[in-house]
């Protein structure tokens, strides 16, 4: 998968400003793919320039023009010739794993000051994630129709994180004997 894609799936829905893209980012497609502003600015431009995507001037008063964005016939079928595509199953490069997997080199009180330091943020993420569900439970018909694929990435984020907690409890267990 690219950058390109995931903004393509967000504007397919709903066309935005950058900065409207870069925070549906964060929100929707953030807890499993990250790119920062920089990144999504440049491949809009990209992205206009490959005629994927159109571009207009929203003129606002006493705030700076946005340019919004939205997608293209042309877009719209490579997107859809993108989803039609296999995808490769993903490995991860995980620097935590591989200060564990040479741990023996270290003390093992600063191998579990970092494993407890990365469990603290799984467990934000995952009390993050826990919310987005108790919202989407609360939703009824077609609002929440339009949203079951997107909460099964969610559930998958979920089961995710609670793998990473339970692994990293095993990982505490044996830095503590």
């Amino acid at each position: 998968m690219s950058l390109k894609h995931a903004i393509m799936v967000l504007l397919e829905t709903e066309a935005g400003s950058g900065y409207d893209l870069l925070k549906r980012f964060k929100q929707r497609l953030g807890f499993f793919w990250q790119a920062s502003h920089q990144q999504i600015y440049q491949q809009l431009k990209v992205m206009h320039q490959a005629g994927l995507i159109n571009c207009q001037l929203d003129i606002q008063q006493g705030k700076p023009d946005r340019k919004v964005y939205a997608m293209t016939e042309a877009g719209h079928e490579e997107l859809l010739a993108w989803l039609h595509k296999a995808c490769k199953p993903q490995k991860i490069n995980d620097s935590l794993l591989v200060k564990l997997y040479g741990g023996h080199l270290l003390d093992k009180s600063t191998l579990l000051a970092e494993v407890r330091q990365h469990k603290s943020q799984h467990e934000k993420a995952l009390l993050i994630m826990r919310d987005i569900e108790q919202q989407y439970a609360q939703l009824q018909g077609a609002e929440r129709d339009n949203l079951a694929l997107p909460f099964l990435t969610l559930r998958r984020g979920i089961l995710g994180e609670q793998a990473w907690l339970a692994w990293a409890e095993e990982v505490e267990m044996f830095l503590m004997e």
